[in-house]
């Protein structure tokens, strides 16, 4: 049976059958109902915001974000990321321009977005990310953004429960965007929240959002049906309950694949290096194929042979220098509920033989 990568972190069949009655005992199944304003509730407490709006899914998420922010034309984005993030910026016909991001993290290189800025001209935004469970430097983009005159948001599909500069990711720049995928530490049915302290932003939000008397009317160009259900809000808050112990269970098989890595000449975990906390939603390893004496993609046919499911880590911007180094060396392992430390053994023993196979080879050719 394959391992998978994601988090797939589910509550017990008795409490969501238990929701799911509750549910259907109100007979209110969307529209911002009691459970979707209790998940918010307890969102912009975790998070530190004022407001946490909560919608169907992280791509619309990032299109309504776009659209409230009023983003037309040039907007700088990291060479690595989502391509959700990617996806939904078409959607609202913004060109997208791409600045390198730390070879060794994957985040926003801060002096190279920079010059991005100077020499692309003409940007009308700053869209960071904050991936793999790690996270950018966001005082210095959102520095960077007023210092330019510039509206920031932050793609943080990935970034629940991670701690930079002292505040949760979701508490920075004009409004952030996390998600709550079945891959998330935080489940949701795929939910998303859009995080915001600016309470005009947040009016246009939900007005974009389309739920009927959340908040007070204002003028919006576009709306969509961009609305939570409650079953979505119900899974939701069973995952919020869970989130610690499922925190720390990602830490111990986080620190395991290091452990078990480490003596791997060629293949290193990508650790979190701003992140003062990570939900260690994501394990991220480099392959180096001088060294390792075999690609990524190789040891990722490999590993797949095995039953052993390996996702290769795609740049937005392949032609960069940053985007080029990720786009051919990173992986992503295993990691999440269906993972336990028996399964970390066998994968790294995989990768370790993958190795010592390939380099034989080499040697005999």
């Amino acid at each position: 049976m394959m391992l998978h990568v994601g988090q797939f972190n589910l509550p017990s069949r008795e409490q969501f059958e238990a929701a799911m009655r509750g549910i259907f005992e109100r007979r209110y199944y969307t529209n911002q109902g009691p459970l979707t304003r209790a998940f918010e509730e307890r969102l912009q407490s975790e998070l530190s915001v004022k407001h946490a709006i909560c919608v169907t899914n992280a791509t619309i998420g990032l299109m309504m974000a776009s659209e409230a922010l009023g983003i037309v034309g040039r907007v700088i984005v990291p060479a690595v990321g989502n391509a959700t993030l990617a996806n939904a910026l078409r959607w609202c016909r913004a060109e997208t321009a791409f600045a390198d991001v730390d070879m060794a993290d994957g985040q926003f290189d801060v002096e190279a977005l920079d010059a991005s800025i100077a020499e692309k001209g003409n940007v009308k935004a700053i869209i960071g990310a904050n991936s793999w469970g790690d996270a950018c430097n966001a005082p210095a983009l959102v520095a960077l953004a007023r210092a330019h005159r510039l509206p920031i948001m932050f793609d943080s599909s990935h970034g629940f429960g991670c701690v930079v500069a002292g505040r949760p990711v979701g508490s920075f720049g004009d409004v952030e965007v996390l998600s709550f995928d079945a891959a998330d530490i935080v489940n949701a049915a795929g939910g998303a929240c859009v995080a915001t302290n600016d309470d005009e932003l947040a009016a246009r939000l939900r007005n974009i959002r389309s739920s009927y008397g959340a908040g007070k009317p204002v003028d919006v160009v576009k709306t969509s049906n961009g609305r939570m259900s409650e079953a979505q809000a119900a899974l939701g808050l069973l995952s919020l309950d869970a989130y610690h112990a499922n925190r720390s269970r990602n830490r111990a098989l986080f620190e395991a694949y290091r452990t078990g890595l480490n003596s791997i000449s060629g293949v290193c975990v990508v650790e979190p290096r701003r992140a003062e906390l990570s939900n260690h939603q994501t394990l991220v390893c480099a392959v180096d194929e001088q060294v390792a004496s075999l690609s990524r993609d190789a040891l990722i046919a490999r590993l797949a042979e095995r039953e052993v499911e390996a996702v290769a880590v795609r740049a937005l911007d392949a032609q960069s220098r940053s985007g080029a180094y990720v786009d051919r060396s990173w992986l992503r392992l295993p990691l999440g509920a269906h993972v336990c430390p028996s399964d970390v053994e066998r994968v790294c023993a995989l990768i370790d033989e993958a190795v010592k196979n390939a380099r034989m080879a080499g040697s005999l050719a």
